[in-house]
């Protein structure tokens, strides 16, 4: 057997022919074993178009998770104290400037900055200056034009509803991931002509909204009344024959309007004790209920 072996190998390695034939017949047992029609050759998988990276969401998960302390000074300097702190009053500033904002966040999450111009900035709570010194002015982060302050700042939560409010009365309700700003230049939102300035930028509860006027009329109307909108000046919320906008606040007329007084203590008024206030937005309203707190503030 092994000398007919010999045979036929020598056979083989001395022609060219012999060679291709075997090279032929060795291809097409493997197309027999291996072949797409077979159970071992059939394709498992499937080609399709490669998925869509959110690079912004690649960049995220490049981030260490840690809570922080967002501080925004009334002169627009911002920092990150780690850890999420109860006591602010240890906190030092700069000379004549004091805290106007403290936001308890992740090193992941997103600031939203509103400013009295009416325009939206973003900027990575990971990007915030450590909280030893006094931080760093918003402007070296954002391109935040002179004439304009920060007029309010809140973490980004993908999904709700901002309403949006001037000086002077004027509001609409915008989606909150539509003004999230993608550069240093931010995102124009409100349109405000001086003497007017955006004021204030609330999340949206319930149905009901409470407006309070610096001449300390009430008014309280239904959201429905409330355009939304993605840009613009809004409508009027509430009229004013001298001074503006002192507070405003979204509430369910079911359980009814709260608010805190200087002592902390929390008042709530029902739909049935609110009769008085309940009207059509653009209405001048009335004056706030007994025991409203002096500063004009909800709390």
């Amino acid at each position: 057997a092994l000398t007919e072996e010999k045979k036929q190998i020598e056979a083989l390695l001395a022609s060219d022919a012999k060679q291709w034939q075997t090279i032929a017949w060795e291809i097409g047992k493997i197309r027999e074993k291996f072949g797409p029609d077979t159970a071992l050759g059939r394709r498992r998988t499937s080609f399709a178009d490669a998925p869509d990276h959110d690079l912004a969401d690649i960049q995220h998960a490049m981030i260490e998770k840690e809570p922080i302390t967002v501080i925004v000074s009334e002169k627009g300097w911002l920092r990150a104290m780690k850890g999420h702190l109860a006591d602010f009053d240890s906190l030092s500033f700069k000379e004549g400037d004091k805290l106007k904002l403290a936001l308890h966040a992740m090193t992941t999450d997103k600031v939203l900055l509103f400013t009295t111009g009416g325009k939206f900035y973003t900027i990575g709570a990971d990007r915030l200056p450590g909280g030893r010194g006094h931080g760093e002015p918003v402007r070296i982060m954002v391109d935040m034009e002179n004439d304009q302050d920060i007029a309010t700042a809140f973490i980004h939560e993908p999904g709700r509803k901002l309403l949006l409010a001037s000086h002077q009365g004027y509001g609409f309700v915008v989606p909150e991931d539509d003004v999230v700003a993608n550069t240093r230049k931010g995102k124009q939102v409100m349109n405000v002509k001086t003497p007017d300035e955006a004021e204030r930028a609330i999340v949206m509860t319930g149905d009901h909204v409470a407006v309070v006027g610096e001449n300390r009329k009430m008014l309280v109307f239904p959201l429905t009344q409330v355009p939304e909108m993605a840009r613009g000046k809004g409508v009027r919320l509430q009229r004013y024959k001298d001074g503006g906008l002192s507070d405003i606040k979204t509430f369910g007329i079911g359980e009814g309007l709260t608010w805190q007084d200087s002592s902390g203590r929390t008042f709530t008024r029902t739909r049935e004790e609110l009769a008085e206030w309940l009207g059509e937005r653009a209405a001048a309203g009335r004056l706030a209920p007994k025991g409203f707190p002096r500063s004009g503030k909800f709390g």
